[in-house]
């Protein structure tokens, strides 16, 4: 992998685990000579991403929408600030930009950035790997209920494994770096669905 995609809030929680495990994700990316490609922020778990990424000699790439430069959020310090019209050209540009993704806890926005990288590779947009860092049982929920919605028949079970979890940088680096695609919707018959 060469690039991650990196989701995560732009709030600042009281509680300092959160803005630690960021800066973590940044600087291990860094390490590895992975390219960080995030929401452009420069608040909150975003800033935290990106500030660590840069100070560990990695490179960033930002992708944020005209409406959030204007409101003085955009990180300037970025190896390259894309900007971009909307958030539908934002999540575009993670998918084509990056190998993969990585989620960290965050809110709304997080959220839609994670199931739709989940639904396209469900359906065979991408075949990159979907993977949420676990972070102090924040997504224990989410995951409980991502098995909840496999077990009562919503998601198939060839697309079970899309999302890999994990509640450190390490091992779900190494999820995803082992990661192997599954049967796409696109590819399955009437019969499969």
């Amino acid at each position: 992998m060469k690039s991650l995609a990196v989701y995560c809030g732009s709030a600042t929680p009281e509680d300092q685990t959160y803005i630690d495990a960021a800066r973590l994700v940044g600087q291990t990316l860094a390490e590895r000579g992975i390219t960080t490609v995030y929401g452009g922020g420069r608040l909150g778990l975003m800033g935290a991403v990106a500030d660590a990424a840069l100070e560990a000699g990695g490179k960033v790439i930002g992708i944020i929408p005209e409406a959030l430069v204007g409101a003085e959020v955009a990180h300037r310090g970025c190896s390259e600030l894309h900007i971009v019209r909307n958030m539908h050209e934002r999540k575009q540009a993670f998918t084509d930009l990056s190998d993969g993704f990585i989620n960290l806890p965050g809110g709304v926005g997080t959220m839609d950035e994670l199931w739709e990288a989940v639904s396209w590779a469900q359906l065979g947009y991408h075949s990159k790997p979907v993977g949420i860092l676990n972070v102090a049982g924040y997504y224990d929920h989410l995951i409980a209920f991502k098995d909840h919605m496999a077990d009562v028949g919503f998601v198939r079970e060839a697309h079970r494994g899309i999302l890999v979890v994990d509640d450190s940088v390490d091992g779900l680096l190494a999820k995803l770096e082992a990661y192997e695609p599954h049967k796409t919707i696109f590819q399955m018959k009437a019969e499969d669905l």
